[in-house]
C-alpha cells in the first residue's frame, strides 16, 4: 500500500491541503508542510525530520493533548523540510494517521464503509451500551461531535445504518462530499492569501470509512446521560 500512495502523492501537483496542512514543493526539491494559516509568515520554527511531525500534532496552540488528530486545532508556528516522497508519506501519517491509507484504498476502488449502528453492534464490554442510542440521539450527536469547525475534518462517507440512512440531517451536504475542503470552516488566513503565481491550493480530503472510538464512546455516554464532548 506505501507504493501505492507514492505514487499517488508523486502524481499529485502542488500546493494542496490535506487538513490545516499545506504542502507545497521546497525550492532546491523536496517538500515543504506547514500549518495552511502560516504561508504568509516568515518566522516559523523549521524541522527537517519526518519524526517531528509526531510532536507537532501532539498539542494543541495552547498546549493541550490533542486525542483526536483530525481535529481542527493543530498548531500553528512550525515549517516541516522533507527530502523524500517517503519521509513525506511518515510525516503525513504522523499529523493524521491512516487517513493516507484510507485515501489510497478510494483512489483505487476497494475503499469499504461500515454503518455506524454495525459499529455499535459489535461493541463489547462497557461500550455495548452505545448500540442502545436512538436515531434521533444520532442525529443530534453526530452533528456537534463531527461538525468541521469545532468537532472533525473528516469527510464522512459512512451511514448511520444499513438502510443508507445519513449519519446526521444537521449537517451540511458538504460534509459529506470528499470534493469539499473541510478545513476552510475554520481557517484564519485572508481569503485574498493565495501562494504566488498559483492558483488556490486543492484538496486531499480526510475520509471518515467508519466511526471512530472517540465516536462510539460519545454514543456509550449519550446512552447513559453523559455529557459529551468532541
Amino acid at each position: 500500500m506505501r507504493d501505492l500512495i507514492a505514487e499517488i502523492f508523486n502524481g499529485l501537483a502542488t500546493p494542496y491541503y490535506f487538513g490545516q496542512i499545506l504542502l507545497t514543493k521546497g525550492e532546491s526539491g523536496g517538500f515543504v508542510l506547514l500549518h495552511r494559516d502560516d504561508r504568509s509568515l516568515d518566522r516559523l520554527q523549521t524541522h527537517r525530520d519526518a519524526e517531528d511531525a509526531i510532536e507537532i500534532a501532539k498539542y494543541d496552540g495552547a498546549g493541550k493533548y490533542r486525542p483526536l488528530k483530525t481535529a481542527p486545532n493543530l498548531r500553528r508556528g512550525w515549517r516541516l523540510e522533507l527530502g523524500t516522497v517517503e519521509e513525506l508519506i511518515r510525516a503525513l501519517d504522523y499529523f493524521y494517521p491512516g487517513r493516507l491509507t484510507v485515501f489510497a484504498a478510494r483512489k483505487i476502488g476497494s475503499l469499504k464503509t461500515t454503518a455506524l449502528r454495525d459499529t455499535l453492534d459489535r461493541q463489547s464490554g462497557m461500550y455495548r451500551v452505545g448500540a442502545k442510542i436512538s436515531d434521533s440521539q444520532i442525529n443530534d450527536l453526530v452533528a456537534d461531535f463531527c461538525r468541521s469547525d469545532t468537532g472533525c475534518l473528516r469527510t464522512i462517507l459512512w451511514k448511520r445504518d444499513r438502510n443508507d440512512a445519513i449519519a446526521s440531517a444537521k449537517l451540511p451536504k458538504e460534509k459529506f462530499d470528499p470534493a469539499c475542503d473541510q478545513a476552510a470552516a475554520c481557517s484564519r488566513r485572508p481569503a485574498d492569501d493565495v501562494p504566488a503565481a498559483h492558483s488556490e491550493p486543492g484538496t486531499v480530503p480526510l475520509l471518515c470509512q467508519e466511526a471512530c472510538n472517540l465516536m462510539v464512546a460519545a454514543c456509550r455516554k449519550v446512552v447513559k446521560g453523559e455529557e459529551t464532548t468532541a
